[in-house]
Order: structure tokens, then C-alpha cells, then sequence
């Protein structure tokens, strides 16, 4: 997926500032897209030479004009047309793999450290996702609410996967002391 049928996705649910997506990248998408506010501008500079949005100016006192960005119909088509695109299974980069894959040749000590960090960083998330799903479980929620909460329901089922495999790999250390190895 590209990041710029991304920002049309959430120019789609409403007009707003680069500021402001970037926001919403880091406070409603981060379980599953993660983006810059440099790379955002970036991309809306390259989406606005396309025609698929385009901004009003709103003027701030004592700051520069904020350019508000909304998806315009051609925006609006190509977000069908890449609606309809069937998807495909992400690759996975992840150096915690690549430091398990010669854990028996590495100081253990540094493993822990590394596999402990990420047990907090995991934690940490899905104990945000655990406190925003209370929005998501009102019977009378809207449908756009229902549909967010699916993605954050991925998200929480992501993050429970890496506690789960992070306390697995635990285990095997402990029951494999170095000097076994």
C-alpha cells in the first residue's frame, strides 16, 4: 500500500491539515501504518501535482496560514481504483528475528535485555489499545466506529502474538542456560 492511498483513505473521513494527519497516523493507524510529518508532506506535495487533493488556506494569527486538504474527485477514484486491487501479504523485517537466529553465538545477557524491551514495548501498546477499545464497545457505536475498531482489533491481536512469542522465547532461554548450548 501506498502512503499517499493511505492519506486518501483518511481524507476520505474528513478535510484536514498535514498536521493533523499526521496526528492521525500516530494516534488512530499506528497498529497498522506508521508515517512522518515530513513524509506526509512529502507525499501530499506528489498527491496535489496529481489532482487528487487539493487544500483552502485558512489564515492563523501570529502563525503561518494552515492549508486545510480535502480528496477531490480524482483522489476519490483513485482510492476506488486501488480499492479494488487485491491485497498482498506484507513481508516481514524484523531485526528481533534476525538476533534470535544466532542467539546461541551472542551474549545472553543482551538477548534478555533486547527480549524484556520489547515484552514493555508490546505491553505499553496493547494497553493503549486496550484503553481506546471502551469507544469502540458501545452497542450504539456508528458503523465508521464498528469498522475501526476491526483495524484495532488486529492491532490488539498483533501485539498479543508478540507478548505470547516473547514469553516463549523466555522460556526456551530459561530452560537452555548457556552452558548447555
Amino acid at each position: 500500500m501506498a502512503l499517499a492511498h493511505t492519506i486518501l483513505a483518511l481524507l476520505s473521513q474528513q478535510p484536514d491539515s498535514g498536521y493533523g494527519i499526521s496526528k492521525r497516523f500516530d494516534e488512530g493507524i499506528s497498529c497498522f501504518w506508521k508515517a512522518t510529518q515530513q513524509q506526509v508532506y512529502r507525499e501530499l506535495t506528489k498527491m496535489l501535482t496529481q489532482r487528487w487533493v487539493d487544500f483552502e488556506t485558512v489564515p492563523q494569527d501570529g502563525k503561518p496560514d494552515k492549508k486545510i486538504y480535502r480528496i477531490t474527485d480524482a483522489g476519490s477514484d483513485e482510492l476506488v481504483r486501488w480499492y479494488g486491487e487485491p491485497t498482498d501479504r506484507t513481508q516481514i523485517r524484523e531485526d528481533l528475528l534476525v538476533k534470535i537466529m544466532i542467539g546461541y553465538k551472542m551474549p545472553r545477557e543482551l538477548l534478555l535485555k533486547e527480549l524484556y524491551h520489547r515484552q514493555a514495548l508490546h505491553q505499553e501498546q496493547l494497553d493503549k489499545f486496550h484503553a481506546q477499545e471502551v469507544c469502540f464497545r458501545d452497542a450504539e457505536s456508528s458503523i465508521e466506529h464498528q469498522f475501526k475498531y476491526l483495524t484495532m482489533k488486529r492491532g490488539i491481536a498483533y501485539e498479543e502474538s508478540w507478548l505470547t512469542w516473547c514469553a516463549d522465547v523466555l522460556t526456551f532461554l530459561d530452560q537452555h542456560p548457556e552452558s548447555s548450548l
